[in-house]
């Protein structure tokens, strides 16, 4: 006789220990986050529009930009003063690393934004933008790595 499997009612949820928000705290936060953040698929929709008012700044190092990198995109892999001095400050800048488990974009967006830029961070980075299909060009355009390495 096959075993039975017996649900009973949860005495403990991980996912409800902290209590969900009031919807007006929810609200706030969520919308919020657009202030901070993009993603991969309204990023192509805007470039693919020519929306001028957005420059994409690749955050990784000189090689691995040159190797690949989101078409359009500058490379400032250390945000200075100096660095961004010919950069206007009424574009909004999106910044790009290697992927989710990269800080880098992070830490750009907090340093243009330091300098008085307006500044969004690239959720999931080169990493995501080439998961979906975005198009690249560099030496190795689509066979570049695709995660960082002590070598790049």
């Amino acid at each position: 006789m096959p075993a039975t499997t017996v649900f009973s009612t949860p005495r403990f949820s991980a996912v409800l220990e902290t209590p969900a928000a009031e919807p007006a705290d929810a609200y706030r936060h969520f919308a919020a986050k657009f202030a901070f953040e993009t993603d991969v698929a309204d990023l192509m929709g805007d470039l693919n529009k020519g929306n001028h008012d957005i420059v994409v700044v690749d955050t990784r190092s000189p090689k691995s930009f040159v190797q690949c990198h989101i078409p359009g995109a500058i490379n400032l892999a250390r945000i200075t003063q100096e660095t961004t001095s010919q950069l206007a400050k009424d574009k909004v800048y999106v910044v790009y690393c290697w992927g989710p488990a990269c800080n880098g974009a992070s830490k750009g967006a907090m340093r243009l934004s330091a300098l008085g830029f307006r500044a969004k961070e690239l959720l999931g980075g080169i990493e995501y933008w080439r998961n979906e299909g975005g198009v690249v060009e560099g030496t190795l355009g689509s066979d570049a790595p695709l995660y960082w390495s002590m070598g790049a």
